[in-house]
């Protein structure tokens, strides 16, 4: 059996990429790391993003493990322009997975940059891993898992998140652990 606990990042100051954790957002980090702490981590991957690296480095700390940074697990694109109506936008990308706005990528495109980091983690030899990304292509990987999860479950979404995705007998399995 091999676990993938997937971990929204605590929260931030802002969306862009180097934007920090906010003085919460660190004690959420601390909490985090207690919550891991009882169990037995053997990998963590995490987006580039500050806000991601900070919610996770207190743990890595703790079990002295090396943070890998992988660029595919950084936050959707939905468009390289400022849109109005991004809220109304990005619910039909749930609906319609191949649809892309300029500067951006699709849903299906998300989903298949963390869903091969996923892969190769239930393909490695750790046993448990955490995986630290952001909201919506957390959200797409749930949906991948679970054709029902949407754009009303990515609102409910909180900072931090955690799900635990397990791969048994070739079949993987997820569920909330964190709200």
């Amino acid at each position: 059996m091999k676990n993938i606990y997937l971990v929204r990042h605590c929260e931030a100051e802002g969306q862009h990429p180097e934007s920090p954790l906010t003085e919460i957002g660190h004690k959420q980090a601390l909490e985090l790391s207690r919550y891991f702490s009882q169990i037995n981590i053997h990998h963590i991957i995490s987006s580039p993003y500050k806000r991601a690296i900070e919610s996770i480095q207190p743990l890595a700390n703790r079990l002295n493990l090396k943070v890998e940074v992988n660029k595919n697990l950084t936050e959707r694109v939905l468009s390289s322009n400022n849109l109005t109506d991004w809220l109304h936008k990005l619910k039909l990308t749930f609906d319609d997975m191949e649809i892309k706005y300029e500067g951006g990528e699709s849903s299906q495109e998300a989903m298949n940059r963390i869903l091969e980091i996923v892969e190769e983690v239930f393909e490695n030899e750790a046993n448990n891993t955490i995986i630290v990304t952001h909201g919506n292509l957390m959200s797409l990987l749930l949906k991948h898992y679970n054709n029902n999860f949407g754009f009303d479950d990515w609102k409910n979404l909180t900072n931090p998140d955690v799900y635990l995705l397990k791969l048994e007998n070739r079949k993987v399995t997820y569920k909330r652990l964190w709200k």
